[in-house]
């Protein structure tokens, strides 16, 4: 086959998943800048799934088909990345971790409606459809009650906090006024308002007091803390090895993840008393730890503080980036504040790329009682979630006009390197100056020590049987984050299994690539060239990255 031919087959199946993709998760689509979806939602059976799944094998079977050998350049980067997507949604749906994870985490289903609702801009010619979806929401919850309904009776049953925390944020939800509720502010002012609050009030709510009331007949029989991980689970060993290499990369196993996690923490904790001597004057990793905790004038004392300090780190980090990047024409990053229905049990930030053309990315921050949270965090939370990291990779992305939509926007389980960026780049802005004290840079190393920690505890739980308690109070011995927001972490890496263990895999293998190639190319060495090797392809598998690299030194080298 000739390869012009190869390229258009590429090109249809390339189109052809993506397209499903957004069909199959209609809440994902406005939010990358796709239309034709933003009327639907997603059907969360298992009947679904396994189509789904069928649909991605076949798929499968025909990439498999066109020879990746004989595509050169980004085809050939394409042909990898589509078959990491395929084989990773397949095997996924096969497993249906999702099918009993039960909380009030940020990939729970009422919190999948609550953002995807919230962060779906809607203007006048978009409020029909807006409607539309309001009118199916009962359809999802439905569908996802029965979906964990089933689970249970198969023996894969939910974690009882993680039910009990659920109860709790619907009930919040249900008791808060309706002029207040978030679906019915989306609308507010457009003259669709008032059959926005009737379907919020008649429509949506009493179908998320059925999917309360089912969650709560599931209560009696879920499984204990001391059972947190999936391994207590029917299949959940192996479907947890699976999510470790799919998150991460094939072939690596729970228990060396575990290993490379103690060990970095290790390392972490001597960083910890080593800059802990210098700034606080404490002794020890412990003392240093508790002084973070406990000093109350390294607390904020309200929302716009916190607010004012991101947007001033974004500042320094804009002005800074020409000199480690390349130039890209991307959108503009906005900062705005998370919704209080969703604050309490969400992370302390994440990012949304732009929706659209002329559409900025959103730094979203958890604001929610200032005053138990750090002032030396955010920093490096800005870097990471923004500029230099998820909005300047992203919206890099966004900007790859030649390559096929599948890979300008983010779909399917590239989190080793989206997540090993974000992570890369809180120890790359230190390198940059963007720190403004050595108090923050405490940030950067208990946001680093956060994440080593995931490799300890998501194993520990899902692998080895760790007690969600047990792993409280390793993460809490280890880091210098909030009690509130060491559960919110646990609870997390409970409901999602081996998502968390991706950020510092990632941020390895990237830190790797950087000094391979700098012992390779010596003086050729440019940070520059070496940054756009990493985010200049879109979001891509470890494997495929490492051949990126490869690439670009013998280019380099001549």
């Amino acid at each position: 086959m000739a390869e012009q031919d190869l390229q258009a087959k590429l090109a249809d199946l390339a189109g052809e998943y993506f397209a499903g993709e957004m069909a199959f998760d209609p809440f994902a689509a406005p939010l990358m800048g796709v239309a034709g979806h933003a009327h639907e939602v997603p059907d969360p059976s298992r009947e679904a799934a396994d189509r789904h799944r069928s649909d991605l094998i076949a798929l499968g079977k025909r990439l498999a088909a066109l020879p990746r050998e004989k595509l050169t350049g980004e085809d050939r980067v394409t042909h990898g990345v589509l078959s990491s997507l395929i084989d990773s949604g397949a095997s996924e749906l096969e497993h249906g971790l999702t099918d009993f994870a039960v909380s009030a985490s940020i990939s729970a289903s009422q919190n999948l409606v609550f953002q995807a609702l919230a962060m779906t801009p809607v203007d006048s010619a978009g409020a029909p459809d807006y409607l539309e979806r309001l009118a199916a929401l009962p359809g999802f919850f439905d569908g996802s009650l029965r979906c964990h309904q089933e689970a249970a009776a198969e023996g894969r049953r939910p974690l009882r906090s993680g039910v009990d925390s659920a109860l709790a944020q619907l009930d919040g939800y249900l008791a808060a006024d309706l002029d207040e509720d978030a679906m019915v502010r989306t609308v507010k002012d457009l003259p669709e308002e008032e059959k926005g609050r009737t379907l919020v009030r008649d429509v949506v709510r009493p179908s998320i007091l059925r999917y309360r009331e089912g969650l709560a007949g599931l209560a009696d029989d879920a499984r204990p803390d001391s059972e947190a991980g999936v391994c207590h689970v029917p299949g959940g060993i192996e479907a947890y090895a699976d999510a470790v290499g799919r998150h991460t990369r094939p072939g690596l196993s729970p228990e060396e993840v575990h290993r490379i996690g103690l060990e970095t923490v290790a390392a972490l904790r001597e960083e910890f008393a080593e800059l802990g001597t210098k700034v606080l004057r404490t002794g020890t990793t412990e003392e240093t730890l508790a002084a973070l905790r406990e000093d109350p004038s390294l607390r904020f004392s309200g929302s716009q503080e916190i607010v004012a300090l991101v947007e001033d780190a974004l500042e320094r980090a804009r002005a800074a980036v020409p000199a480690w990047f390349r130039t890209y024409d991307i959108a503009d990053c906005v900062t705005r504040e998370v919704d209080p229905l969703s604050a309490e049990t969400a992370p302390l930030a994440y990012y949304q790329p732009p929706g659209g053309p002329g559409l900025p990315g959103t730094h979203w921050i958890n604001t929610i009682r200032p005053e138990t949270r750090f002032r030396y965090e955010y920093e490096a939370l800005a870097f990471h979630e923004s500029i230099p990291g998820h909005h300047l990779q992203l919206a890099v992305a966004q900007t790859l006009r030649e390559l096929p939509e599948v890979r300008r926007k983010t779909v399917g389980q590239m989190t080793a390197h989206l997540e090993g960026w974000g992570l890369y780049t809180e120890r790359l802005a230190d390198e940059m100056g963007l720190y403004s004290s050595y108090l923050t840079r405490f940030g950067m190393l208990s946001l680093d020590a956060v994440r080593a920690c995931r490799l300890v505890v998501d194993t520990g739980m899902h692998h080895l049987g760790w007690s969600r308690e047990k792993a409280v109070t390793y993460m809490r011995d280890n880091t210098a984050t909030t009690e509130a927001n060491v559960r919110n972490e646990i609870d997390r890496y409970i409901a999602w299994p081996g998502q968390a263990t991706a950020y510092m895999i990632g941020r390895r293998e990237i830190h790797a690539q950087r000094e391979r190639a700098r012992h390779a190319l010596g003086a050729r060495f440019d940070i520059k060239d070496f940054h756009h090797e990493v985010i200049g392809h879109g979001a891509v598998p470890l494997g495929v990255l490492d051949e990126l690299v490869t690439d670009w030194i013998t280019t380099a080298r001549r």
